[in-house]
């Protein structure tokens, strides 16, 4: 499709449905998550409940430097987006949105979010956010994504930051505690993402995006998820260890930490016995390391009252 069938077509694009797109190049539904990693953090600095302003600020400047990091990424794999399935609908792909207006829209909210988070909270969350949306977009995206496959593993970095950024609007500082839950989600995001490659592994072959599951078996796949997952449960109980948290989070990052391991080691028994196809059900691990990660952060804001 050219350009100018391209402006043609958005004319007769109904306005709600053009406002729709553009939040759909913000990827939404991951922001959501990158929020439940915030939030709770500044409960954890705060000791107790945080400004409840600054928490709105902090909240809104996530998701619009989120939202840019995700609006540029989505103008970079514009090619292979379009031959993927799960990102065949894509804005850009259906043509809502121009590659123009993507790219001036991700630029805009990477800079209203950076002015935004240090004009209303403070600098040092502001080059933090402005940190994590350059690495997204450059390291990972641009560098990464397409030669190696470790790629989500170097570039998941960029979805650890809100941890910091949570602790640093209430702080104007970092410590241990965020620096130990900046690597839970370090260790947490490959075992949380390659069950899902592994099930979409065709749809990466096609473009030829090295997903791990794509060069690599299901067995070292899995025996790679379960590493990481053993990594991430031992990291989660030195902010107990270290004296930040006490028994009500220890016992959930027990209890979550232990169904998270008997899910990666169960996921590994299938490989290792060369299930193909719904069998193997790499999604259950998929699916349990959203809630996982969800138990986990609640146990962080909830720990500071029961202490």
């Amino acid at each position: 499709m050219t350009g100018t069938s391209q402006s043609q077509n958005q004319s007769h694009r109904p306005f709600g449905a053009r406002v729709m797109a553009f939040v759909a190049l913000t990827k939404p539904r991951i922001i959501e998550l990158l929020l439940i990693t915030t939030v709770p953090v500044m409960f954890l600095a705060e000791q107790g409940v945080p400004d409840l302003g600054l928490v709105l600020l902090t909240c809104l400047g996530g998701y619009i430097s989120a939202g840019g990091a995700n609006a540029l990424n989505m103008y970079i794999d514009r090619d292979i987006d379009a031959l993927m399935d799960r990102t065949s609908q894509r804005p850009l792909v259906t043509g809502m949105v121009s590659p123009r207006e993507c790219l001036a829209f991700g630029i805009t909210l990477a800079v209203a979010s950076t002015l935004l988070f240090g004009l209303t909270v403070n600098w040092l969350s502001a080059w933090l956010s402005l940190g994590a949306l350059l690495f997204y977009v450059v390291v990972y995206t641009m560098i990464l994504k397409r030669r190696t496959s470790q790629n989500i593993v170097w570039g998941g970095i960029a979805g650890c930051m809100p941890v910091l950024i949570g602790w640093s609007s209430v702080t104007n500082s970092l410590s241990w505690a965020p620096v130990i839950l900046f690597l839970v989600m370090f260790f947490w995001t490959p075992p949380h993402y390659w069950p899902l490659s592994m099930k979409v592994r065709d749809d990466y072959a096609r473009v030829g995006v090295p997903m791990l599951p794509v060069v690599a078996s299901n067995k070292t796949v899995a025996r790679q998820i379960v590493a990481y997952s053993w990594a991430m449960v031992a990291v989660s109980l030195m902010l107990t260890v270290l004296g930040y948290t006490g028994w009500f989070y220890t016992t959930v990052a027990l209890v979550a930490g232990g169904w998270w391991l008997w899910e990666a080691h169960a996921l590994q028994g299938r490989a290792r016995a060369e299930v193909a196809g719904g069998k193997l059900k790499e999604m259950r691990l998929f699916h349990w390391s959203i809630t996982y990660v969800s138990l986990l952060f609640v146990a962080v804001a909830v720990d500071p009252f029961l202490r």
